[in-house]
């Protein structure tokens, strides 16, 4: 602890001794060949000690939540809620984890920047892995809902506080892609989730399905808790992970194009700042509409799915060796999930590199926005086509997925300071989660297997995502021009002092 408090203080001293001139005649002193390779050594030091351990727990994370749409498909609702014949009981399991997650976002991320980050994410791990492993002893639905709110209780801590971790680590020019391999595991989870759940499906075992599912799923989170205590690193002026060189690096890095703060601050300024700015609510629109699509697949698609192999005019082979019971027939539902989120990675990780190299997210995000709001539009009209309709479930993993990951990446930079971003980023979310509770209840039982409303609702809001990420990204761009007409061009990458104006500084300018 000696330690690190030493080397805050040295990093503070240092970055306070060199400050940053905002004249409009500076001139960036270019970086030599070997100034370029030792940051790039530093960037895979990095990448392999930050990445596999985030990526990991947000695998288990992402499947933690959203393991009662499997779940459902083995016997939950018959053995803890009476049958459920409305669906209502279910949707309501699925919705109650988002009112904690909601609530407990902007409080979570505010006080993570008070802790060592290694210990605020294992904190965090250990807490939903436990939650969640809990819900293999409910027997009844008040059981299941004072898990899932623990399990909102303790990802809140853990979700929004990333994309802030990463961004004190990464530039701009590399966060979209580290976003894409982060959020990638969230489609990644949707494959390896329907893997586990049709292996689940035909294991012998004494424990019911759902309750094995549920074991399977929650303990590698405490684990890998465990571990996050002594793989993660803590900021970089107090990780001891660095030597001094690499340190220099790092603060030069983490101070490009902005300026980051020292030590365990909060800026009481800057969080009103981010209740004040509009752009943060048009975000929290795109994500809520994100959201709400994301929560039904999560929840529902392989209940959807499951509905295609009973389409009365179906000739496709797809769902013919499993049409003798249900049982065989939701096992083939489960595996059949996994395509669409292995092509969602795909896609993701494409656009997040194109948009890394064009710095530009707002034309990526309306376009994956669009490819959701088609493949809804698709299983709107094609109602008996099952192939149709089965490659709609891509459109929609696909251009939900990539545009949620795109989202987080573009505020990561264009809310300036730390703690502005450390409010701004759960602000946005916690609006956008409020998605997820409407996405959790637009696709009951009774309205299957058309799910028109569902469907209609969803696709409505996917291209409202579309049009408002068009929306910032002109106003990113018009605010850009303004600044540059004001105070003059800036030199790329140069530090910008915004401490004190956040995102509003005369020298930063936004990601368009």
């Amino acid at each position: 602890m000696t330690k690190n408090k030493e080397l805050t203080r040295y990093a503070s001293e240092k970055l306070d001794s060199e400050p940053v001139d905002e004249s409009d005649d500076q001139q960036k002193v270019p970086l030599t060949e070997d100034d370029l390779e030792e940051e790039r050594k530093l960037v895979r030091k990095l990448d392999l000690r930050i990445l596999p351990i985030a990526c990991l727990l947000y695998l288990f994370a992402y499947l933690d939540r959203s393991n009662l749409g499997n779940a459902r498909l083995q016997g939950l609702p018959e053995d803890v809620l009476g049958g459920d014949p409305t669906g209502h009981l279910f949707d309501w399991v699925v919705s109650v984890f988002y009112f904690s997650y909601i609530l407990c976002q902007i409080p979570a991320t505010i006080t993570s920047k008070l802790f060592q980050p290694r210990i605020w994410m294992a904190c965090a791990a250990i807490g939903w892995g436990v939650a969640s492993t809990l819900m293999s002893t409910a027997f009844n639905f008040e059981g299941l809902v004072v898990c899932r709110l623990l399990i909102g209780v303790f990802e809140a801590g853990f979700g929004p506080a990333i994309p802030l971790y990463f961004s004190l680590f990464y530039t701009k020019a590399e966060m979209g892609l580290r976003m894409a391999y982060w959020f990638g595991f969230a489609a990644v989870a949707g494959a390896f989730g329907g893997l586990i759940a049709f292996g689940i499906q035909h294991a012998e075992t004494s424990l019911k399905h759902w309750k094995f599912l549920f074991v399977v799923e929650g303990i590698p989170p405490i684990l890998l808790g465990i571990a996050t205590l002594y793989v993660l690193p803590n900021r970089p002026e107090s990780t001891s992970i660095f030597n001094d060189r690499e340190r220099e690096i790092a603060l030069a890095r983490m101070n490009r194009a902005t300026r980051g703060d020292v030590g365990a601050t909060v800026n009481k300024d800057h969080i009103y700042l981010a209740f004040k700015d509009w752009r943060i609510y048009v975000g929290g629109v795109i994500y809520f509409g994100l959201n709400c699509a994301l929560a039904s697949i999560s929840a529902f698609l392989p209940t959807i799915i499951a509905t295609f192999g009973y389409s009365t005019t179906s000739s496709s082979t797809m769902f013919a060796a499993y049409r003798l019971t249900n049982v065989k027939a939701n096992a083939a539902a489960q595996l059949l999930t996994v395509p669409p989120y292995a092509v969602a990675a795909v896609v993701l990780i494409s656009f997040y590199k194109a948009s890394d190299l064009k710095q530009s997210r707002g034309i990526f995000m309306a376009i994956a926005c669009s490819i959701s709001g088609i493949g809804y539009l698709i299983l709107l009209l094609a109602k008996h086509g099952v192939r149709a309709r089965y490659f709609a479930t891509f459109c929609i993993t696909s251009g939900t997925y990539t545009t949620i990951g795109i989202t987080i990446a573009w505020f990561t930079h264009n809310l300036g300071s730390e703690t502005k971003k450390a409010t701004g980023i759960p602000m946005f979310m916690a609006i956008g989660q409020c998605g997820s509770i409407l996405g959790s209840h637009i696709f009951p039982k009774p309205e299957g297997p058309e799910y028109t409303r569902g469907f209609a609702i969803s696709c409505s809001l996917a291209f409202l995502a579309a049009l408002c990420s068009a929306i910032l990204s002109i106003s990113y761009r018009v605010e850009n021009a303004r600044r540059d007409k004001l105070y003059g061009k800036v030199v790329p990458d140069e530090p910008v002092d915004t401490r004190e104006l956040a995102d509003k500084a005369p020298n930063f300018r936004y990601v368009p």
